[in-house]
């Protein structure tokens, strides 16, 4: 039987991956799972992804262009510039509170996940790199509206904010989180 091309299937074994996490948890992953979840040969997840530490790595990937591309999609990049013509800093600290609350009116396992996903790499050294990219790519889209250190505390307490809102399974104060994000912004004037 003549091999079938198939240009989609890694990128399926990574979306079963993050249902298999978002379902089981980082301990139910394993390449056969997640080949049942892709309804793909079990082949194909080891020959795409020699190990679980890769597979975890191209989800962790997958996972935070999700947040990434929710602050490059928002006016946070825009720049929200008062009458003056320069970054305004109450609109920054607004515009990452609507981000974060439209995060998390939405389905709140997927950021669950995403945090499982990042908070793995504390045990997996493999996957520090890749954490460390989406605090990077966070801080370079923040610096576009301060500096990079405000960006750095702002990047910070956005995990704390969202962190406690996930552990304590409290929900979003968008009051309290405005006014945190403006006294770091404001902070740095």
């Amino acid at each position: 039987m003549a091999r079938r091309y198939d240009p989609e299937r890694r990128t399926r074994i990574i979306d079963a991956a993050l249902r298999v996490i978002a379902a089981d948890g980082i301990a139910g992953l394993s390449h056969r799972t997640v080949a049942a979840e892709a309804d793909v040969p079990l082949g194909s997840t080891t020959y795409h992804f020699g190990s679980l530490d890769e597979l975890l790595t191209a989800a962790l990937r997958r996972s935070n262009e999700n947040f990434a591309r929710a602050l490059r999609d928002s006016e946070v990049c825009a720049g929200g510039a008062s009458s003056g013509g320069a970054p305004s800093a109450s609109g920054l600290a607004d515009e990452l509170t609507r981000v974060l609350g439209e995060w998390f009116e939405g389905d709140r396992g997927a950021i669950e996940l995403e945090y499982e996903l990042y908070l793995a790499a504390l045990r997996r050294p493999a996957l520090r790199s890749v954490a460390a990219e989406w605090t990077a790519s966070a801080v370079e889209v923040l610096s576009a509206r301060t500096d990079s250190a405000t960006a750095r505390a702002l990047v910070a307490l956005l995990d704390g904010v969202c962190l406690q809102v996930l552990l304590a399974g409290s929900a979003f104060d968008p009051a309290y989180t405005r006014e945190m994000l403006a006294r770091v912004v404001d902070g740095c004037a």
